[in-house]
């Protein structure tokens, strides 16, 4: 970690990031230029028969690429500061080792009839197809974790709060699954979406490729190409630039999932400030610099504010990339860049959910009592039963016993046994019936997200 990185993600966070950072890096950016040219370089020869290379020129050609590293991007980066034009930097290297390695004849041939954008957006889906590999792995782990809480408390009673007021029990099982089952839908359309590039040209027609040979199916030829070697989605209907739909649908996914995560988040942190929830402690760690009893729950917080600004981004970008001026603008190059920042921010806050998750302990004592102090949330069954015996007024009748009142189960059992027209046995089943036994069917719920597993 440098002391001077501007960004927390190359500073604070570079060891949480490292998995992206090779993906989405300059260097990244760089090697996967160089693997698309030397892709068309092959196809060129191999499917097209436009050059000749024979097994051995093969070889050499696949090195230049596989032996491709730091300090060959660094000689890139050289190049680009004469040439002032990144791409062009990478064709006029490639072009430097083919002629080191005796290739002189191919020369012409790399970056043929391509514009820069070719090789950019096939490079931007080659990254994102692995960057979404690192994010599938973070965020598989943090579905299996609350998998893993939804069984072990499936069966634990909780007083639930909307509006943040006492409410229907659910169990504490139930609502790790709630969380599991969002995000297991949109893990299962991230890991779907569609990665798609285009090959097509200055202005998406094939126009320099036709000219050159007409009696080429360019159309064909390239959706062979990018399908095949490059294990994408072609695209046939673009200006100059991608124009990235299939971006836009990612990044959508990917905030639907951050806010979910943001969701999770804010819910574990207030079960935490209630006490439903305790922090393991870790010895000497340091919850406040004035307060030392205090174990603050930081990861969930982390975690908020990285999943904030990864929403912030994807918003913006998914945006952004749907428009170019005319045939193209470099606005979309900018903001292309900042894709593994993204990954990033979405990476370091998958990791500290995961941690707050790990650290936390149920306080099964603090869950009951709150179950026991309001006696008041067996009022909704009550008054249902009510109405189902024809006692006029139910609801009014438990308002008026319970609203904005402290009450004792003892209160409540007179007030069932002056009730007119109800079955003794439903009478006694009201009396019996405690907040801790009103979960309805949590237990079944949470099994039959698992049946179907």
């Amino acid at each position: 970690m440098s002391i001077t990185s501007l960004s927390a993600l190359d500073g604070r966070y570079q060891g949480a990031v490292a998995p992206v950072a090779d993906i989405f890096s300059e260097y990244g950016l760089i090697r996967h230029r160089v693997f698309v040219e030397i892709k068309w370089l092959k196809f060129l020869a191999h499917d097209l028969a436009l050059c000749h290379v024979n097994d051995s020129e093969i070889a050499r050609i696949d090195a230049i690429y596989e032996k491709f590293g730091p300090e060959q991007a660094r000689s890139v980066k050289e190049i680009e500061k004469k040439t002032n034009h990144d791409v062009k930097a990478v064709e006029y290297y490639i072009r430097q080792r083919l002629e080191e390695t005796g290739l002189l004849q191919l020369r012409e041939w790399v970056h043929f009839a391509c514009t820069s954008e070719d090789i950019n957006n096939c490079s931007y889906a080659l990254m994102l197809e692995k960057g979404r590999l690192v994010i599938n792995d973070a965020l598989s782990a943090v579905i299996v974790r609350l998998e893993d809480m939804a069984k072990k408390y499936k069966s634990l009673p909780m007083m639930a709060r909307t509006h943040g007021q006492p409410a229907t029990p659910t169990t504490l099982g139930k609502e790790f699954v709630n969380f599991a089952w969002r995000l297991s839908m949109e893990a299962e359309k991230f890991r779907s979406a569609t990665l798609s590039c285009k090959m097509n040209g200055a202005s998406g027609n094939f126009n320099a490729h036709v000219f050159a040979f007409p009696n080429i199916d360019w159309i064909g030829a390239c959706q062979k190409f990018i399908s095949r070697d490059l294990g994408l989605a072609p695209l046939l209907y673009t200006t100059q630039i991608n124009p990235y739909h299939y971006i836009a649908e990612l990044l959508h996914v990917l905030t639907r999932i951050a806010a979910t995560l943001l969701d999770l988040n804010r819910d574990a942190w207030g079960y935490i400030s209630m006490g439903y929830f305790r922090q393991k402690i870790r010895a000497g760690e340091v919850g406040s610099s004035t307060m030392p009893h205090k174990v603050n729950p930081i990861d969930f917080e982390n975690s908020e504010g990285n999943m904030g600004l990864a929403v912030c981004l994807m918003n913006h970008i998914a945006v952004k990339l749907l428009q170019s001026r005319f045939q193209r603008d470099l606005s979309d190059s900018t903001v292309l860049r900042n894709l593994g920042v993204i990954f990033g921010y979405l990476l370091v806050g998958f990791k500290s959910t995961l941690k707050g998750l790990d650290k936390i302990e149920v306080n099964e004592d603090v869950i009951a009592g709150d179950l026991v102090a309001n006696p008041a949330l067996v009022a909704e069954p009550i008054q249902t039963v009510m109405r189902v015996y024809g006692v006029e007024n139910a609801y009014e009748k438990l308002k008026a016993l319970t609203r904005g009142r402290e009450l004792k189960r003892e209160t409540i059992g007179r007030f069932i046994d002056g009730l007119d027209g109800l079955p003794e046995a439903v009478r006694a089943r009201m009396k019996a019936l405690g907040a801790a036994d009103y979960t309805g069917l949590a237990e079944a719920l949470v099994d039959n997200y698992f049946s179907k597993r």
